[in-house]
């Protein structure tokens, strides 16, 4: 097989396999079960609830409630030229932070979690 041949067939092979990876059943369905937004990062569903005094963070892996209880996260609000950065505590089964928030529809939301030694990163939109 020439070179060009063998690129053409790795990429083929690689763009397949890639396919397949990213429409594989989960089990588990990615609906709030809080009333928030829910994105899913490394099989992991993060679910935010965003309120003007409130703002909580859901863990689920696979469907099931992460314990956060040594976990923590910072969230950033981007509203326009607005930035305002939390940090949310654990608190019961969620992690949250009470306070005053600026949450209007638009509002970039990222939130970097800290759980189990790992880091992971979770971007909303706010509608």
């Amino acid at each position: 097989m020439k070179f060009p041949q063998l690129i053409a067939a790795l990429a083929l092979a690689t763009t397949g396999a890639a396919f397949a990876a990213d429409n594989h059943a989960h089990g588990h369905e990615h609906k709030p079960l809080h009333g928030g937004l829910v994105v899913e990062v490394k099989d992991m569903d993060y679910e935010l609830v965003a309120k003007p005094d409130l703002l909580q963070l859901h863990l689920r892996d696979h469907g099931k409630a992460v314990d956060v209880s040594k976990a923590a996260a910072k969230l950033t609000l981007l509203s326009g030229t607005d930035k305002q950065e939390v940090e949310l505590k654990p608190a019961g089964d969620k992690l949250e932070a009470k306070g005053s928030f600026k949450v209007v529809a638009g509002t970039k939301v990222v939130v970097v979690v800290l759980a189990t030694g790992k880091s992971s990163t979770a971007r909303f939109v706010l509608k």
